[in-house]
């Protein structure tokens, strides 16, 4: 014979009240810097030349968030660009945004037992380059959108009047910065060049970002 507490009617309405706010709140939905760190994500090999090329291909102006998928060599498969409108930092809105931009650019990896590529996104703001909770989640939803979108979740870099930084890791660069002048034209190795707020290229265009 074994004994227990048996939860009352009430009590099991109290705790899935309890658990449903939560899951409202939209503070709840943010990732700090130390969960980020200790989540594992993977390092980039080179961010300077990633965040240049991107920057090159996107010119992203404050309130632009760039979402890029990359192979496991580093190489860029796919990449889309939209602007942040001015509504309150939500992980699970921030989510939303970015894997409908995923779906748009890039074919999802759910078969696969282990993600392959990676997803990075870069969010050009107004401030300094500490950690905001709109940076946290950015984050929550990049990790979530990754999940639902079968990716590996790669790192989360801001690009300020400061230059760049990969929160989490230390590392950042001062060029570019959200006053750097972009190219007039970028050589697509033969393809066209990204519409805005969309971008699907070949990793060249990386390489030879970088290298100006």
């Amino acid at each position: 014979m074994t004994f227990g507490f048996a939860s009352s009617p009430v009590a099991s309405m109290s705790a899935s009240a309890g658990l449903s706010a939560a899951s409202a709140d939209p503070l709840a939905r943010v990732l700090e810097p130390a969960e980020w760190a200790a989540a594992g994500i993977p390092l980039l090999r080179n961010p300077r030349e990633v965040v240049s090329g991107l920057h090159a291909l996107h010119r992203p102006q404050p309130s632009t968030v760039v979402v890029a998928v990359l192979d496991p060599d580093e190489q860029l498969r796919a990449s889309a660009s939209f602007t942040r409108h001015p509504t309150p930092a939500d992980g699970w809105m921030f989510r939303n945004a970015l894997l409908a931009q995923l779906r748009r650019v890039i074919p999802h990896d759910l078969r696969r037992r282990t993600p392959v590529r990676t997803a990075v996104l870069l969010y050009c703001r107004e401030g300094d380059a500490r950690w905001t909770e709109e940076d946290g989640a950015w984050m929550w939803g990049l990790r979530d959108a990754c999940t639902l979108h079968g990716l590996r979740c790669g790192s989360y870099i801001t690009l300020t009047r400061d230059g760049w930084q990969v929160l989490g890791e230390g590392r950042g660069g001062r060029r570019p910065n959200t006053q750097s002048a972009s190219p007039e034209t970028v050589d697509l190795v033969g393809a066209q060049p990204p519409q805005p707020r969309t971008g699907g290229v070949a990793s060249e265009v990386l390489h030879r970002a970088a290298a100006r």
